[in-house]
């Protein structure tokens, strides 16, 4: 005999359909709270570094007007927007060729540091070779450099991008090799068993695996940049933020001297944003924590 089918009430049907859009329901609820919560705190992440700016400055205001500082001593936000409207037209061309000259010595620092990098770190010998003298070129102050500098070149622009190049390219060199250094042992034993050579080690494992550490580098050598292109700037150029900057000395123009180094900031954050967005673009598998940057 054959079994019958069992026919299943309406009444249950009905009941197993309402639970499953209630389920459904609640399951699209809890989606839509958490891209309400992601789009929160995105906007909270947007508007915090212009509301910190924003309290900074109006603190400064506030500190200067309440204890009556001097223009010549500390001059209120009030009076450095005044110098910048004022100068708008010398800050705007001394800041494009800052902006140009630590560009220059930026990306040759790039260059340079990524391929010294992958040396140091593909070679126990040029690690234990080169290092040293590394780190004792980089112990050496840059200003102190200009000035020979400016015996080999001539006062201009070239100083200017050298001491850029000179001063940024350090962080770049450890980090590239450091990121070759964190190849796991066990990793290279097993590629090596299957017929891997070191180069390809180095290209497929190596290179990957240290960009986290080179994007890293990047953010910081972009502000030492800056900081070396301003020294030969104020020292053996005639264009230039730190030029500006000399000349306002020279003059006791204190606002001038202070809106030049609001320019040298803004200047520097764009680069900065410019970098970490490639930082995210290229390396956003490596950001997998909460805390990320």
């Amino acid at each position: 005999m054959t079994a019958e089918a069992v026919p299943v009430p309406a009444a249950a049907e009905a009941e197993a359909d309402s639970v499953s859009a209630a389920a459904e329901a609640e399951a699209r609820a809890v989606r839509e709270a958490a891209a309400r919560a992601r789009a929160s705190r995105a906007r909270r992440l947007m508007l915090a570094p212009w509301l910190c700016t924003i309290g900074f400055f109006l603190l400064w205001e506030a500190a200067c007007r309440i204890f009556g500082v001097s223009s010549y001593v500390l001059p209120a936000p009030s009076d450095i927007l005044d110098a910048i409207v004022a100068y708008w037209w010398p800050l705007l061309f001394h800041s494009f060729h800052t902006l140009w000259m630590t560009t220059a010595g930026f990306v040759i620092a790039i260059v340079f540091g990524l391929v010294l990098g992958l040396a140091l770190g593909a070679s126990r010998f040029v690690h234990a070779g080169v290092y040293p003298l590394l780190v004792g070129f980089n112990a050496i102050p840059k200003v102190a450099v200009v000035p020979i500098l400016v015996i080999w070149f001539g006062v201009g622009w070239l100083p200017a991008v050298l001491t850029a190049f000179m001063i940024s390219f350090f962080p770049i060199v450890v980090n590239v090799a450091t990121g070759l250094a964190t190849i796991e042992p066990e990793v290279e034993d097993v590629l090596r068993a299957l017929g891997a050579r070191k180069l390809d080690i180095m290209l497929k494992v190596g290179v990957p695996r240290s960009l986290p550490y080179f994007f890293g580098s990047l953010k910081v050598a972009i502000t030492l940049a800056y900081v070396g292109s301003v020294i030969a700037e104020y020292n053996a150029s005639r264009n230039g933020i730190g030029n500006l900057m000399a000349r306002a000395s020279a003059d006791f123009n204190v606002p001038l001297l202070f809106a030049a180094l609001i320019a040298l900031a803004v200047l520097g954050i764009m680069i900065y944003a410019v970098m970490a967005w490639l930082e995210r673009r290229m390396t956003g598998w490596a950001q997998r924590s909460q805390f990320a940057a």
